[in-house]
């Protein structure tokens, strides 16, 4: 069932809202209790806040906006909101401060949980906009949602041996026939207005005319990737914009992240602690954007701009409409993509036949965040809602868009308009990249 087809019955939308606070409370609480208190506590990479921080501050969002906002109750803990506050502390600072212990941040999220539940029973979810469609409860969702992905990565950068498991992603039922698609010259309609969940940087929908284009109909793989680097491709800077070499040489960066080398030549790499080779069919991850730009140059392509991207993603010629996702309308199965920490690492190409794009483009949801050429900017139209913290202050900054969600990325957090955006140099985060190329006269445009 799908967001939009949930009936406007109260009591099912709080159901199905119930449901999903539950589901992303598993998996934080999942994440917190693979690792000690010593770990929990600890600062595994200067990228990343303590484990522990994530935690109280999921809590202290819910609170604020579920608690204090929809509910109407009293605060719980106002002398913490300062220090749960993203935009107070850099993530490299917040080791330093007087963090909640594990036990007590366990114990606040408890309490704040019990507290939203009431206000969930007891909320019309409808009227106020905040609280429309339960829009404020899903908002919450999405934001533990990509809290635990991001804690998903610092458990990839940190030191030990394995204390996540999970089954591998299935083998590939039917690679993709070629190797690129011709997008079809024309309009299409980017972003939404009817997604009740969507967030403020995803409206309004609006009409983008493009003209024809090819895209991959999958992700650079790891062995595609492995020929630019064997290539010499981090030893050329003909393939590097300015500031990629530049950013080339500063951080002496020579794979992508994780990957080494035997002694035999080949590439391993560690994952959640495991070191293991590097799978030659699987979408390559942990590039930045430098990097990506650079192995599209090196194929004499490029990457696609982010309404190239979700045209690709969205756009039905048969019906001339823009889908939710590639595969249609209905919410994400296991069937479409690899999604929500079900599996530690992208699928092979070809894994997902059932969730390709009417113009056959495979894997765009799910596996890996595509780097796209794009800057983060505001759609027209553009309206906050409902804080300006979330989009608007980040409009213009030196950040490039990533789209389609990763392997870690839960089905409530992801759809074919969502936007993502990271600093151009970031590579902590489970991102790879698709390439593309202007069309030409003659390929039948």
């Amino acid at each position: 069932m799908t967001v939009t087809d949930a009936p406007l019955d109260p009591q099912a939308l709080r159901t199905r809202v119930a449901a999903l606070l539950g589901r992303a409370r598993a998996r934080s609480a999942a994440l917190i209790d693979a690792v000690d208190e010593a770990d929990l506590v600890a600062q595994h990479s200067p990228l990343m806040s303590p484990l522990v921080w994530d935690l109280a501050h999921i809590g202290s969002q819910e609170e604020l906006w579920l608690v204090r906002d929809v509910g109407g109750r009293e605060p719980l803990r106002p002398e913490i909101d300062g220090m749960y506050d993203a935009f107070q502390h850099s993530r490299a600072s917040r080791v330093e401060l007087p963090l909640l212990t594990p036990p007590e941040a366990r114990a606040y999220v408890a309490e704040v949980r019990e507290k939203a539940l009431d206000a969930l029973g007891s909320s019309p979810l409808r009227g106020r906009r905040l609280v429309e469609h339960g829009f404020a409860f899903s908002m919450i969702v999405q934001h533990e949602q990509q809290h635990t992905e991001t804690m998903l990565a610092t458990h990839q950068l940190r030191a030990g041996p394995p204390v996540l498991h999970a089954p591998e992603p299935p083998s590939p039922v039917a690679p993709p026939g070629v190797a690129e698609v011709l997008v079809p010259a024309g309009p299409f309609t980017m972003g939404t207005d009817t997604e009740p969940w969507a967030l403020d940087n995803e409206r309004p929908a609006h009409r983008v005319q493009l003209p024809a284009f090819w895209i991959d109909t999958a992700p650079v793989t790891n062995g595609q990737y492995a020929s630019f680097v064997d290539g010499g491709g981090y030893a050329n800077p003909a393939h590097w914009s300015e500031r990629g070499w530049a950013h080339v040489r500063e951080a002496q960066l020579v794979a992508p992240q994780f990957w080494q080398r035997d002694a035999d030549g080949s590439w391993w790499r560690r994952r959640f602690g495991v070191v293991e080779p590097v799978p030659p069919d699987e979408p390559v991850c942990h590039v930045c954007f430098f990097e990506a730009e650079a192995y599209a140059a090196w194929a004499g392509r490029r990457l696609p701009r982010e309404a190239e991207w979700e045209k690709a993603a969205r756009f039905d010629p048969a019906t001339d409409r823009s889908r939710r996702y590639p595969w249609g309308d209905a919410d994400p199965t296991p069937a479409q993509a690899n999604l929500g920490q079900r599996h530690l690492q992208p699928a092979p190409v070809g894994a997902y036949p059932a969730g390709a794009s009417p113009l056959g483009v495979h894997q765009l949801v799910g596996d890996v965040w595509e780097w796209t050429s794009s800057g983060w900017h505001p759609y027209p139209g553009f309206a906050v809602f409902p804080y300006p913290e979330y989009s608007q202050v980040f409009f213009g900054g030196d950040y490039r868009v990533l789209r389609g969600g990763s392997f870690g990325t839960d089905p409530s957090a992801i759809r074919s308009t969502f936007r993502n955006w990271d600093h151009p140099i970031r590579r902590q985060i489970f991102s790879g990249f698709r390439c593309a190329r202007d069309a030409a006269p003659g390929d039948g445009v």
